[in-house]
């Protein structure tokens, strides 16, 4: 036992002191307070030594293969855990489902513990040490984590680090008035200081949930309310918040999370005079949570919610030497691959491509058509204004296009967050339903049906296409339309986000080997694409990617390369037949049919891809 604690003693000491200095440099940069770096040091050993067996021997492994997840067959899917199946102990039931899917990510939307009725889908948390009592127990977290490790599934979870829930112990004793807790917020007993903040801090939901402030009659105070009046924006200032918050943080890896998603990272520092996104005292705050991840659980990895364009999305990886996040939404291209889609026009999105294509490889983003958010129109205007398309105008054209107001469009959805004052709004559903499955099956027109499933299919395979890891949406790989059944839920029907969030059809995937169902036809065919991606060479971290000019504004053509293999995906982004000029020596096989062809003038049905390499 002994010489097991001195083993383990040294490891983390090798780890510390790797890190020390730079540590302790940030920390002091922001708190010039030895005391509690000290505290700091002192927990994370604590909560190294309770780091089961079985999780150490998982960071020792993955400290020598630090790129693991670089792997070209990583596949992830996010899901509410009552939506799919009830229950933690009914996901662990699931997992041969799951493994189905090819999955090895697995994205436990949130579970901590939230007020019912004012939870903002989970992320109004009032213990970050508490499973919401209707999914389980954190004995039951780290259960299903140890199963899916057994089944090579890595599991992912939101940190909700900016804000807590007002029903959170540290705001319920601030409500009361002491003051060791009211500076854990942002707390003022008169307006000065919020208007300063309102002068130019922009407000995040302006029609349901307007201004950054609330006021707290009860007290007296107004408190910093960033997201909605029941989430209290937590002050990093204060050291005491940074500690308590890296401590909440190991515990839960200490239950076996591999990926830690960083909830809405840009806003967790607050200047007066500035936006409050992306100061640069957020990235000293995530590099020093890289640090700690790496002393304590160096298998964890963070990824960061950034929702923003690529310039202010790409400093949360910060730099070789001093990394930050490990991963990345790939959020502007997401929205940008929708505009392709209601404008039946590539160019803003091969432009978006080519920007990525020219980052550093060990960049990894996790690619999506889809997520538990809305889909806000973060487009590149200034790139659209030269061709003719104002923002407000092309805005108000997109959600009109998806929700099924212009001739010819098949999209069925909601706006979210409609604003009437910059006529701004944010649309959801689900991709089955804006590729026009759910207005094909209730109108029961079989070619409407067949283009629909094509155009849910080419979508899929765009994304499985692009560099980085590739998330599905749990419901997507069956086709799964639009719920609206959550109208009827006083406690839901102000939000349309629950649109996209209704509880798995697990009759439908009854269907999912029969190819003549809808059903069949997109989980059987993504099968075939999520292996072959997993065994092609061309999808390699290190394959160099391209776009490719195939003379029509309607097709992407990406080119990947890798040890003298190409690779060529071409996407017709149109609902018409069309052409991709191109003239290339040799002769590609189909991946999907193994057929031999000639990549010579290619014709593509409307909403239809081919996938071919030599």
């Amino acid at each position: 036992m002994g010489k097991k604690v001195e083993k383990n003693n040294s490891i983390f000491q090798y780890r510390l002191e790797k890190h020390h200095d730079e540590l302790r440099w940030l920390y002091m940069e922001l708190y010039q307070n030895d005391d509690m770096f000290a505290e700091l040091c002192s927990k994370m050993y604590e909560y190294y030594r309770h780091r089961s067996i079985k999780l150490k021997e998982r960071d020792a492994k993955r400290e020598k293969e630090a790129g693991w997840y670089h792997r070209k067959d990583m596949l992830g899917m996010m899901l509410y855990i009552d939506n799919f199946a009830g229950n933690m102990q009914g996901v662990k039931e699931k997992i041969p489902y799951l493994k189905e899917c090819n999955i090895n990510c697995l994205h436990l939307m949130p579970f901590l513990d939230t007020p019912k009725g004012r939870s903002d889908g989970g992320y109004a948390v009032a213990d970050f040490r508490k499973v919401r009592p209707d999914l389980g127990t954190m004995k039951d977290l780290a259960e299903l984590a140890e199963k899916c490790h057994e089944e090579d599934i890595n599991v992912c979870m939101d940190f909700v680090m900016n804000h807590t829930s007002e029903d959170h112990e540290w705001a319920k004793r601030a409500r009361d008035g002491e003051g060791e807790y009211m500076s854990r917020y942002f707390f003022y007993d008169n307006n000065e200081v919020p208007e300063k903040y309102e002068e130019t801090v922009p407000q995040v939901f302006p029609t349901t949930a307007p201004g950054n402030f609330t006021y707290l009659p009860e007290n007296g105070h107004y408190v910093m309310t960033t997201f909605y009046p029941y989430q209290w924006d937590l002050n990093y200032r204060n050291p005491r918040v940074f500690n308590e918050m890296m401590y909440n943080f190991l515990y839960l890896t200490n239950q076996g999370i591999d990926i830690v998603r960083i909830d809405a990272v840009p806003y967790i520092w607050k200047e007066i005079g500035t936006t409050c996104r992306n100061l640069k005292q957020v990235h000293t705050i995530v590099r020093m949570m890289r640090m700690i991840a790496e002393i304590v659980c160096p298998s964890v990895l963070l990824l960061g919610e950034v929702v923003m364009e690529p310039e202010k999305v790409v400093p949360y990886f910060g730099s070789v030497e001093k990394p930050e996040c490990h991963m990345l939404y790939n959020v502007t291209t997401m929205a940008t691959t929708w505009n392709s889609i209601a404008t039946q026009d590539i160019r803003l999105l091969k432009k978006q491509m080519d920007i990525l294509n020219h980052l550093p490889k060990q960049y990894v983003f996790l690619n999506y058509l889809l997520c538990h958010d809305d889909i806000g129109w973060g487009l590149d205007y200034e790139t659209l204004k030269q061709w003719g398309m104002e923002e407000i105008p092309h805005k108000r054209y997109l959600n009109d296009y998806f929700t099924g107001k212009i001739a010819g469009s098949v999209s069925r959805g909601e706006l979210y967050n409609d604003d009437p004052v910059t006529q701004d709004a944010r649309f959801c559903g689900t991709t089955a339903s804006m590729c026009g499955i759910e207005k094909a099956g209730f109108e029961q027109n079989k070619e409407a049906m067949e283009t629909a499933v094509r155009e849910d299919l080419m979508l899929h395979a765009y994304m499985l296409t692009q560099s980085g890891i590739p998330m599905l949406y749990s419901g997507d790989e069956l086709g799964q339309v639009n719920d609206y059944s959550y109208k009827e839920d006083p406690e839901k029907c102000a939000d349309s986000r629950y649109i996209h969030r209704g509880k798995l059809r697990w009759e439908l995937a009854e269907n999912k080997k029969d190819y003549t169902t809808v059903q069949g036809s997109i989980f059987r065919t993504l099968d075939r694409l999520e292996k072959i991606r997993g065994q092609e060479i061309t999808f390699d971290k290190d394959a160099d990617v391209y776009t490719y000019d195939v003379h029509d504004d309607s097709i992407l053509c990406i080119l990947r390369e890798y040890k003298g293999r190409r690779f060529f995906g071409i996407f017709n982004f149109s609902n018409q037949e069309k052409t991709a000029w191109m003239q290339e020596d040799g002769v590609y096989r189909n991946l999907l049919t193994s057929e031999k062809i000639e990549l010579k003038d290619i014709r593509l049905r409307g909403y239809d891809f081919l996938w071919c390499e030599k």
